[in-house]
Order: structure tokens, then C-alpha cells, then sequence
């Protein structure tokens, strides 16, 4: 089992809020906020990216049936365009923790950046999803949920491959875009070429 803290603050009703798909070349980003007990352990919870994908799978029932309250939600490749990728991936967050049936009294807010209008006090904590047990199941919620639209979308764009690569800039993702050219799903202010970007 990971070590995960279990909290920030004991007797407090934390949610940990993390996102998906900052690096990606299509689709969305995502985000989740979680709410857990706080004697929830499992001993197989940890930050989504050292998880395989079977075993993020096996952990998402688990959490949301034992979650207080979680919610995802998603900021599209045309407002990550207009806003940029950063802001983008503060609102996804934003619009997650807004989206709580319960409302949190304090945020635990993976990486270095955030800001909200929400109300809610917050510490924002670089590499939060492998300290915090709440940060990690939100890591998890927020990738097996991207990952799902963007298996979805492959159907429609099967050349691109995002049943694999899920949008991520790999070699074949690259490939494709050169090959059969922009969707409208990409995002166009991101290097989609592997070179200097034709939309700066």
C-alpha cells in the first residue's frame, strides 16, 4: 500500500481535487473532487499514474460507492483554445468542486496553481496525488473518466488511435495528425506537429 495521509486536518471535511489530460493534443481535460471518510483506507490506493489501467478500474467502484461525495467534470479542447491549458485545467476543478452534492470545508488541491471564487479554504500540493489519500482518488476518477471519452471518441476517429493513446502526444497520435490532419476535437493553440506551431 501506498503511504498515503489520510488527511490535512483531522475532524475537518476534506476534498482532494486533481485533473487529467493537461498534456494531451486532444480532447478535454478533466477534473475530480472527492470527498472521502476519513478512516477510508485501500490498500491498493495510489496516485493514478503509478496505477495500471486494470487497477484504476478495480479502485473507481470502490471509491465512488465509499466516497461522501464526488463529482468530474470537463473543460473542452475549444475553451483549453481560448483560456489556455492552465486555466482551463483550474476550471475543470472548479467546476468539479461546484458540482459536490456536499459541500467540502477545505480543498486539497493537487499541484502549484489554483484560485476559485468558491469560498472554500485551500492549500494547493505539488505531487498531492501520491500524499493524499482524497487527491489520489480523485486522480483516479479524473483519468478513467477522460480516458472513457476519449475511447468513445476513437469510434468516431479511429485513425488517430485514442483508444491507446488517449490523446497523448505518442508517436502514432503525431503521425495521424500529419497524415489526415486536425479533428475538431484537437487542440489548435498546442504544438500538434512535433515542431514550431502553425498557430502561434
Amino acid at each position: 500500500m501506498a503511504n498515503l495521509k489520510p488527511y490535512y486536518n483531522q475532524g475537518v471535511l476534506e476534498c482532494g481535487v486533481d485533473e487529467a489530460g493537461r498534456g494531451c493534443l486532444a480532447g478535454g481535460v478533466f477534473a475530480s473532487a472527492v470527498i472521502l471518510p476519513q478512516d477510508f483506507s485501500h490498500p491498493m490506493l495510489n496516485d493514478s499514474k503509478q496505477l495500471t489501467d486494470t487497477q484504476r478500474r478495480k479502485l473507481r467502484p470502490i471509491i465512488e460507492q465509499n466516497a461522501i461525495a464526488y463529482s468530474v467534470a470537463e473543460v473542452s479542447n475549444n475553451e483549453i483554445d481560448k483560456i489556455n491549458i492552465l486555466q482551463a485545467s483550474i476550471l475543470a476543478m472548479n467546476r468539479a468542486i461546484e458540482s459536490l452534492k456536499i459541500k467540502p470545508e477545505f480543498l486539497l488541491i493537487d499541484g502549484n496553481r489554483f484560485h476559485t471564487d468558491c469560498g472554500i479554504a485551500f492549500k494547493t500540493i505539488v505531487k498531492g496525488d501520491a500524499t493524499y489519500m482524497s487527491i489520489a482518488a480523485a486522480s483516479i476518477l479524473a483519468k478513467t473518466y477522460r480516458d472513457d471519452k476519449m475511447i468513445a471518441l476513437a469510434e468516431k476517429y479511429p485513425q488517430y488511435n485514442w483508444q491507446k493513446n488517449k490523446g497523448y502526444p505518442t508517436k502514432d497520435h503525431r503521425l495521424a495528425i500529419k497524415q489526415f490532419g486536425v479533428t475538431p476535437l484537437h487542440r489548435l493553440s498546442f504544438n500538434l506537429f512535433g515542431e514550431p506551431s502553425l498557430f502561434d
